[in-house]
């Protein structure tokens, strides 16, 4: 569910699935069943490189050194999972990784928004990750770390909620600013989903973005009945987000392009060409080596 509070109010509402993998079963999956592969060509197809791309470009910010661990970028996406926590202090070590997602489906992949569960080795919540996706297929991650758990760390349930906000830094909408603030409530998931996340501008709400839902069993048998009741439902998400817009454009919603404020979007990955502007393009190997692009 969206709903805007203002500049003018509008909501909308609609059904999906999502995938919820847990990174050491993909193997597993993918042996098991014949609309999913993590390999070959399937109806639904997951590949690493569609996530969290740690060793790509970095527009406008440079990556953290923890205890002068220098960063590190390996292939297997649970490794770059675990190297971007500790690169901010997280031991993820002995822990799993839970990615709420949608695969490729029929070759075509988009996510507004990915989400990392991360459990410690004894299984209770220890970070999350909400990797926001714009139709420029640009890719930012938000790191909601254990002083983000309800209760704080070490004292929260272990089905506490992560709670975060944070400013955006990032270009998600036309009709949204870049510079407002991000408000992350994210509850690890069990029997259900339940994430939220608000964009603030002071005290003032302006938009809420919920998904809530129920565990399903992931077989081929609900994969075939999910394709007929949601078909192409990657395609459909796209598609609804250009048909808002113009609803909003319609309602003479006050709107800016993406070209208009490049400095202000920051720490992203997969840079859009609108807003590339030589040295505010930075490689993502050290921050010395990004101060030194930044100073040439």
């Amino acid at each position: 569910m969206h709903r805007r509070f203002a500049p003018k109010p509008h909501r909308f509402l609609y059904r999906i699935f999502l995938f919820a993998f847990d990174l050491d079963e993909l193997g597993e999956l993918d042996r098991r069943l014949k609309l999913f592969s993590t390999r070959g060509r399937a109806l639904y197809a997951f590949r690493d490189g569609d996530y969290l791309p740690t060793g790509e470009l970095l527009h406008n910010g440079t990556r953290p050194s923890a205890a002068g661990i220098p960063p590190a970028t390996p292939a297997n996406l649970k490794e770059r999972v675990v190297a971007f926590l500790r690169e901010r202090g997280v031991d993820l070590a002995g822990g799993r990784v839970v990615l709420v997602t949608l695969p490729r489906v029929a070759g075509y992949l988009f996510n507004p928004v990915s989400f990392y569960f991360c459990y410690d080795r004894s299984g209770a919540p220890l970070a999350a990750l909400a990797e926001v996706t714009n139709t420029f297929k640009e890719m930012k991650p938000y790191l909601l770390g254990p002083e983000c758990l309800v209760g704080g760390e070490g004292s929260a349930p272990r089905d506490g909620a992560f709670r975060l906000r944070v400013p955006k830094y990032f270009y998600v909408s036309p009709y949204s600013d870049v510079d407002v603030e991000f408000d992350f409530a994210l509850r690890p998931p069990d029997e259900r989903l339940g994430a939220q996340i608000d964009d603030y501008a002071g005290p003032a709400r302006l938009l809420t973005s919920t998904l809530s839902g129920s565990r399903r069993e992931l077989t081929d048998a609900r994969l075939a009945w999910f394709t007929l009741k949601y078909p192409l439902v990657s395609l459909r998400i796209i598609s609804l987000i250009h048909w808002h817009a113009l609803l909003l454009w319609a309602k003479r919603v006050p709107w800016f392009g993406k070209a208009a404020r490049p400095r202000d979007q920051r720490a992203l990955h997969r840079p859009h060409v609108s807003i590339v502007h030589g040295p505010s393009l930075v490689t993502a190997e050290s921050p010395a080596a990004a101060a030194k692009m930044e100073r040439s």
